[in-house]
């Protein structure tokens, strides 16, 4: 798989695939001791006198605030920008790169945002500073996907390859196309099935690519996902993205073909762990919460230690 220049000499976070095994072992590593750190209730002062400029041209709850809570962990002071859209320049004409390197000119970091793929890529190569992709339109997730492998990696300490079923939207998840690439580095050989509806399958070319990188998937369309939890390790769920969607009448029959309830995991296996990046809408009942193999809401906060690390691996050179 195409791989970004190596992060230990490039400043930015623009995708799952520009990391090494090494790389995510030192990250991880890092986010264990400030695992512990939170647990025991230590102060921590690593970035301080440093400024991380939150910039958020999409709606955002949880990469937001825990971007926002990793900073203010470490010490950092936050600038929150938030609605870019409406409240910036951009509502002027303002372009991308003149906005960052604006941004850059008064912060040490830059979180971002957009709707549009590609646009951390392009932000990133007019900027000298620190670029975090927290989300580019259908295209990235990178944090999301290390915090999913970490809450993996967490459940399954043992397991050097993994049988993953991931279900819901394939076209438009940027987190089901970061967190595949991460397997690619993290545990070449997992079993990766992708379940959708026939109009949001997994982009063939990217199939194509994990394919021939190490994973062994196979595509689902419109097929059901409960066979395949038998001897499954995750089950990886994901909404239907209306706002990347145009028909009313297309959105309303994707979320009504799968709901995963207690009665979905009857005959799953017992080590099943339930993921899902978040927001939910009707995809994953909250009767699943209750279940022991839920692990949504140990994802959300690990999500606060994986994003410590990697603010202050990019701060700290």
């Amino acid at each position: 798989m195409e791989r970004h220049q190596s992060w230990s000499g490039f400043p930015h976070v623009l995708s799952a695939s520009q990391f090494s095994a090494d790389e995510i072992t030192r990250i991880f590593e890092r986010a264990d001791s400030y695992r512990l750190d939170h647990h025991v209730g230590r102060h921590l002062d690593t970035l301080r006198g440093r400024i991380v400029g939150c910039a958020f041209f999409e709606n955002s709850t949880r990469t937001f605030t825990s971007f926002d809570a990793a900073a203010l962990r470490l010490g950092a002071q936050v600038v929150e920008l938030p609605g870019m859209v409406q409240y910036s320049s951009v509502a002027k004409g303002e372009t991308l790169e003149d906005t960052v390197r604006t941004l850059e000119c008064y912060m040490d970091a830059i979180v971002m945002r957009h709707p549009e793929t590609g646009a951390a890529k392009r932000a990133a190569a007019v900027m000298h500073k620190p670029l975090i992709n927290a989300g580019d339109g259908t295209g990235e997730h990178p944090t999301q996907a290390l915090l999913d492998l970490y809450t993996i990696r967490h459940r399954f300490p043992n397991e050097k390859a993994i049988k993953i079923v991931m279900l819901g939207d394939m076209k438009n998840g940027r987190t089901i196309h970061s967190l595949s690439r991460l397997l690619c580095t993290s545990m070449p050989g997992s079993e990766v099935h992708f379940v959708s509806p026939a109009s949001l399958g997994i982009p063939s070319k990217l199939f194509l690519k994990l394919s021939e990188n190490g994973l062994r998937c196979t595509d689902h369309p419109n097929e059901d996902f409960v066979p395949l939890l038998r001897d499954a390790h995750v089950l990886y769920v994901t909404r239907v993205q209306a706002e990347r969607m145009k028909s009313e009448k297309e959105i309303r029959a994707a979320r009504a073909m799968y709901c995963v309830t207690p009665k979905s995991l009857k005959k799953a296996s017992p080590h099943l762990a339930v993921m899902h990046p978040f927001p939910r809408v009707t995809e994953l009942s909250p009767d699943v919460d209750r279940d022991p193999r839920a692990a949504y809401f140990e994802q959300i906060q690990n999500g606060l230690y994986v994003r410590m690390a990697l603010l202050s691996l990019a701060l700290s050179r």
